[in-house]
């Protein structure tokens, strides 16, 4: 597909990158030359220094024959008439937008982005995504990572193998015979540097990292599965009042009453805002690398403490400083994937990436026929998709025994009539049913096979 991005930055550049290693055509805008010159040299891409919403910007881009429109610039309002230029002179089919500011997402101003006001067709909020994220591993503190399907009732978990794992050394097909009412199903395995797909004689090792899919009922058991104990959070603290830590203390206040929250803020003006549009959270102005600071804001107590700052390298240390200090546990917000790798070795129980969320909301709006949902993982090595199967289908009638799946690819769930079914060798695919199915990169094309729908990337 011919795909115009106007921004070069972060955001910009990560969706760039990933949409180039789908062969996609890719054209960049950006009104700083040195962003434009950077992609330019490190992509495959066509690439134009100018605003993002001028016309003979947009028409030198190739916009008159784009298929796809992406605002990813710094400013809301230029990303919103960037779109309306992209729909009144060319009609591009497709426009997405980043969103930034709250007052634009506002429940009662919904019909703002509607073809018939501003023609958005999909609106990003790299804040709210993250903040959901932080929401559910909030929940969760034990999990890796957290996602939901099929409407909350299916769950995929990411979770670390521990010692006392019961089924560890123990082939996955025993599962079934020692747990026949648990509906949960191992998808994948992290192993070191190595992502396998789990097959019915894999045997988990200690240190392993698995994706598991689950019912949302049934969360807690496969928890104990794995060795990890109930975990809740009553103290929290979170570094960084920006848009996503005042977002999660929002939503904590409103959903999470019992929960005491602090914010520790560095800038004295930003933190007197964020303390202005809180009426629970105790908001504190320092430094989250100060020891003192984190002692006065009780990290010996704390159960938790997620760093939200800007600065990946302030949101690693500050995390390690507050577990040496006492805390229990803590979540990190890392952009770039180099840290990431490093994080579990110096101490970080989970983190989350931005861009991560951005790709994965892009992907689960963009993708042609019946997807529901989709989640990049593991720096996009595998997604994990829901999709509705049609009557056309060639998963339609067959038993599970009968499949013989394509490499790369395992079916985690399937969810009918507002159930979760048992997943066993005769269980029968019908229409309708609702599949979450996990798929290592290389093998998505598979997907759309299976499915008989279009599952191009955008």
């Amino acid at each position: 597909m011919r795909i115009i991005i106007c921004g070069a930055g972060q955001v910009g550049y990560g969706m760039a990158e990933r949409l180039c290693a789908e062969n996609h055509d890719i054209t960049v805008i950006d009104i700083e030359e040195k962003l434009v010159e950077r992609i330019r040299d490190l992509l495959d891409v066509r690439s134009f220094v100018g605003h993002a919403s001028h016309p003979e910007v947009l028409l030198a881009a190739g916009a008159d024959k784009a298929d796809m429109f992406i605002a990813a610039t710094l400013f809301d309002e230029v990303n919103m008439v960037a779109c309306q230029v992209a729909h009144s002179l060319f009609n591009i089919p497709t426009k997405i937008a980043r969103i930034r500011s709250q007052s634009y997402l506002e429940p009662s101003y919904k019909t703002l982005f509607a073809r018939e006001n501003i023609p958005i067709d999909v609106v990003i909020s790299p804040e709210i995504e993250v903040g959901e994220m932080v929401l559910r591993r909030i929940v969760l503190p034990e999990a890796v990572n957290v996602l939901h399907f099929c409407d909350d009732n299916v769950v995929a978990l990411a979770l670390e193998c521990m010692e006392d794992c019961p089924v560890i050394n123990t082939p996955l097909r025993r599962l079934t015979e020692l747990f026949p009412n648990l509906q949960t199903t191992v998808t994948a395995i992290k192993r070191g540097s190595e992502l396998l797909i789990a097959h019915s004689d894999t045997q988990l090792c200690v240190g392993d990292v698995t994706y598991l899919v689950s019912s949302r009922d049934q969360v807690r058991r496969a928890l104990g599965l794995f060795g990890h104990k109930e975990q809740k959070a009553h103290r929290m603290i979170i570094a960084g009042g920006g848009h996503i830590g005042l977002y999660v203390a929002q939503s904590i206040e409103k959903r999470l009453h019992k929960l005491k929250l602090k914010i520790i803020e560095a800038c004295k003006e930003r933190a007197l805002i964020i303390a202005d549009q809180l009426e629970k959270t105790t908001v504190l102005c320092g430094n989250v690398l100060d020891p003192l600071i984190l002692q006065e804001a009780g990290i010996d107590q704390a159960d938790l403490i997620i760093t939200l700052t800007n600065q990946d390298q302030v949101n690693l240390l500050s995390a390690i400083i507050a577990k040496r200090l006492g805390c229990k546990a803590n979540m990190v917000l890392i952009n770039n994937a180099a840290y990431q790798e490093i994080g579990r070795a110096v101490g970080v129980d989970a983190h989350f990436n931005p861009l991560s969320a951005t790709i994965s909301k892009i992907l689960q709006q963009v993708r042609r026929g019946r997807i529901r949902a989709v989640h990049s993982v593991f720096n996009g090595a595998a997604e994990i998709i829901e999709a509705e199967v049609m009557k056309t289908s060639a998963l339609v009638g067959k038993l599970l025994l009968d499949l013989n799946l394509p490499d790369g690819l395992r079916i985690g769930a399937i969810y009918r009539n507002k159930t979760m079914v048992q997943l066993l060798s005769d269980t029968r695919i019908l229409p309708g049913d609702r599949v979450v199915i996990f798929a290592l990169s290389e093998s998505v094309r598979h997907v759309e096979q299976l499915f008989r729908v279009s599952l191009e990337y955008f």
